[in-house]
C-alpha cells in the first residue's frame, strides 16, 4: 500500500509537468526523488533566467532569448547552447526536450542573419545534436531524435574553381520535418530536405531530398527502403 501511495504521489508530480507515464516499479524511489528535486531546480533556473516555465539545465547558454517563444515545461538540458539571433521568432514548443550538449545555431556569421528554428510540441532530441538553422529548420510535433543527429540548413557554392570555396556564396533552402517522425542516432539532414509525417530515418543516414509520409529512409545517400503500413 505504501508503494502504491508513493507511486500516486510521483504520478501527480509528473502530471503537473505534462507527463502521463507510470514509473517502472523497479526504479528505486530514492532515484525518482533525486530526479524530481533536480527538475525542480532546473524549473527554478528557467523561471529566474528565462522567465518561462521551462527546465533549464546547468551551464546552458542562450543568445537572443528575447527572440524565443517557449512552450511550457520544455527542457533545455545541461550545456545546451542556443543562438536565437534570427529573422523570425525561434519557437520551442510545449514539453520539448533539447538534450545535453546540443546546439541550435541560427546565425553562424555576422554577414548573414539566419532564418530561424521551430520545434513542435512534445518533440525532442538526445544528447550532442546540432541544428544549423541559417536557412530555417521546422520540426513538427511528436518528433523523436536520437543522439548526435545533425541538421544543416545551409550549403556552400563551389562551382568557381578560381575562388576559394570558403569565399563563395552560401545557399539556404531550409529543412522541414513532419509530425510523428523518428530520426535515428547520427543521422545527418542536409539543406533542402523535406520529410513527411510518420517517417523513420535510419541511424547514420545522410538525407537530402523530398520524402512522402509513412516511409522508412536509410542509407548514404538516403533513399526510401520501406513504405510503412504496406505489406509485401
Amino acid at each position: 500500500m505504501a508503494l502504491c501511495n508513493k507511486q500516486k504521489m510521483i504520478m501527480t508530480l509528473l502530471n503537473m509537468f505534462g507527463k502521463n507515464y507510470i514509473p517502472d516499479p523497479h526504479i528505486p524511489i530514492s532515484h525518482i526523488i533525486y530526479i524530481i528535486l533536480s527538475r525542480m531546480m532546473d524549473l527554478l533556473r528557467g523561471l529566474i533566467f528565462v522567465r518561462s516555465k521551462i527546465f533549464l539545465g546547468r551551464h546552458a547558454t542562450i543568445e537572443g532569448k528575447d527572440n524565443i517563444i517557449f512552450g511550457q515545461y520544455g527542457t533545455i538540458d545541461a550545456y545546451v547552447s542556443i543562438n536565437a539571433i534570427a529573422r523570425h521568432k525561434v519557437l520551442i514548443g510545449k514539453s520539448v526536450r533539447i538534450g545535453a550538449f546540443s546546439r541550435i545555431l541560427c546565425t553562424a556569421h555576422l554577414s548573414k542573419v539566419g532564418a530561424g528554428f521551430t520545434i513542435g510540441d512534445h518533440s525532442g532530441c538526445g544528447e550532442y545534436c546540432f541544428f544549423g538553422a541559417a536557412g530555417g529548420i521546422t520540426i513538427g510535433k511528436h518528433v523523436i531524435m536520437g543522439q548526435y543527429v545533425s541538421m544543416h540548413a545551409q550549403n556552400h557554392s563551389y562551382d568557381d574553381i578560381n575562388t576559394l570555396i570558403q569565399h563563395q556564396p552560401t545557399t539556404e533552402q531550409g529543412i522541414i520535418i513532419g509530425d510523428d517522425c523518428w530520426i535515428g542516432a547520427k543521422a545527418t539532414i542536409l539543406d533542402g530536405t523535406q520529410i513527411g509525417n510518420h517517417c523513420v530515418v535510419a541511424a547514420g543516414a545522410v538525407v537530402k531530398g523530398t520524402f512522402p509520409d509513412n516511409v522508412v529512409i536509410g542509407g548514404v545517400p538516403a533513399k526510401i527502403i520501406k513504405y510503412i503500413g504496406q505489406h509485401d
